[in-house]
Parts: structure tokens; sequence; C-alpha cells
């Protein structure tokens, strides 16, 4: 008898170190634009790290942001970066947001393939959007409307696009809304005589990316400087990133992320 429950003591031990007790999970959270970073990392990530369960979701970055100052995400994809108001929210909730940078990306300017305008100044940039600008021959392009295509308040991208390019002046009130990068680029791709701006990981055949004051947006253009719509990619964390959150940022730092990083069109830090 003492035999038998000596084999089924060692085969609870041996199962309890087969099978881990729990799986240790995290939430990530906000920005259109970090979101394929953060999936495509996500997956290499968990492929090698066992019990490791990373659940990512988009919204936009007000949405992640506001997560992380409510606490129901771990980390806040943002392409752009946290206001005051929001720090302070955050700092009356408890919260002490970190800015940790992952990425650098540029806001690339799009429009049909079939346009012919294949490159704008910012000065004509900001006028198309505010409204000064309606028709492609003012800048050069054939007599047609322009159909303006901007995203959401909710985004990073737009708030981003209009401290960069706009000056921050209002974006002209018939311009049509889009969630994401995807829509906007989507939209664009269908529709001839749109312009419409994402980043730089969501450039495809299907539209075109114009120069801006006479720059291409590139990896190189990005980094050094003379691209002049670019900015930091961020994940916030609730203070210094810690367990699976640290493990998960870092690993996007690292050499292999940053490689990620660069697979998905966006520009590594290294």
């Amino acid at each position: 008898m003492r035999f038998f429950t000596r084999l089924g003591v060692l085969a609870s031990v041996f199962i309890g170190l087969a099978v881990p007790c729990f799986a240790e999970k995290i939430v990530v959270e906000g920005s259109t634009t970090v979101l394929p970073i953060s999936q495509r990392a996500a997956e290499v990530f968990m492929d090698s790290h066992a019990g490791a369960d990373i659940s990512v979701r988009g919204g936009g970055s007000g949405v992640g942001i506001a997560s992380l100052i409510d606490g129901t995400t771990d980390i806040a994809n943002a392409s752009r970066a946290m206001k005051d108001t929001e720090v302070q929210k955050a700092v009356d909730k408890g919260r002490t947001p970190k800015a940790n940078v992952v990425a650098m990306d540029g806001i690339c300017v799009i429009v049909n393939p079939s346009n012919g305008v294949s490159a704008l100044t910012k000065k004509q940039i900001k006028d198309i959007y505010t409204g000064r600008v309606s028709n492609w021959k003012d800048v050069g392009g054939s007599d047609a409307k322009i159909v303006v295509i901007s995203r959401d308040s909710s985004s990073g991208t737009f708030e981003a696009f209009g401290e960069l390019a706009l000056d921050k002046e209002k974006v002209r009130a018939d311009a049509l809304l889009q969630a994401s990068n995807q829509a906007v680029a989507s939209t664009v791709a269908q529709t001839p005589d749109a312009i419409g701006y994402v980043g730089l990981g969501y450039v495809a055949p299907s539209v075109k990316a114009l120069d801006v004051d006479g720059v291409k947006a590139s990896r190189e253009t990005v980094l050094n400087g003379r691209y002049p719509i670019s900015r930091p990619l961020f994940m916030y964390t609730n203070g210094q990133p810690r367990g699976l959150a640290k493990e998960f940022v870092d690993f996007i730092l690292s050499a292999e992320g940053q490689k990620i990083v660069e697979e998905e069109g966006f520009v590594g830090l290294k």
C-alpha cells in the first residue's frame, strides 16, 4: 500500500513540473500604427516563452492610454506622446506612466496611384487639410475635387499629423474620418481623387506615397530627421515595466525585436 502511495505522490510531482500552475498574461492595447509590430512580436515571443499569454488589440492611441489610466491594460501602444492632461489623470489614479520608445515612424501622405501628383510641400498639405485648397489643379494635378481622408480624433496619428503637418490647425469639416491606418489606405486605394496619411508600415503598392518638401519617407530620412513628418512610437507602462511586460518590451528592443519592427515596414532604433 505504501508503494502505491509513493507512486501517487511521485506522479503528482511530475505532473506539477510538466504543467504550469498558471499562465502569466498581459494585455497590450492602443495604436493601430503600433499594432502590427505588437501582434507579430507577441506571436514570436509566445512561441519561445511557454506559459506567456499576450493579448494584443487596437482601438487607437487614446483608447490604449485611457485603458492604462484605468488599469485595464498592461501596455498602452501609442503613436504620440501622452498629453499633460492624460498624465495628470494617471497620477490622480495613483499611476505613473512610463514612455518606452520602441520604434520610429514617418507619417506618409498618400494618394491613389492614378494621381499625377508625386510631391507636395508641407504648406500645400496644410492648405489641403485645413480647407484652403480643394482642387488638385491648385497643387499641380488635374481639375478634380480633392477627397480628404483623415484619421479620427482618438488616433495618435491624427494628433501627430495635426501637430507636425498642420501646426495644430483643425482638419476641414468635410474630411472623411477613418478608424485605422488600414481603413485610410484602403479608402485611398479605392478613390482616385483621395488624399490620406498613414504610418510608414502601411504604404503598399495600392497607394502612392508623396515626397514632402522634396524628401521621400524612408528609414534613412526618418532616422536623420530629414523627413519632416516623423515621430517616435511608444509602449507606455505603469512605472518601469515589470514581469512579463518587461520581458516583452525588452524583446521588442532587442536585435530580434527590432528586426520585426523593420520587417513590418517601420524604422528600428538600432
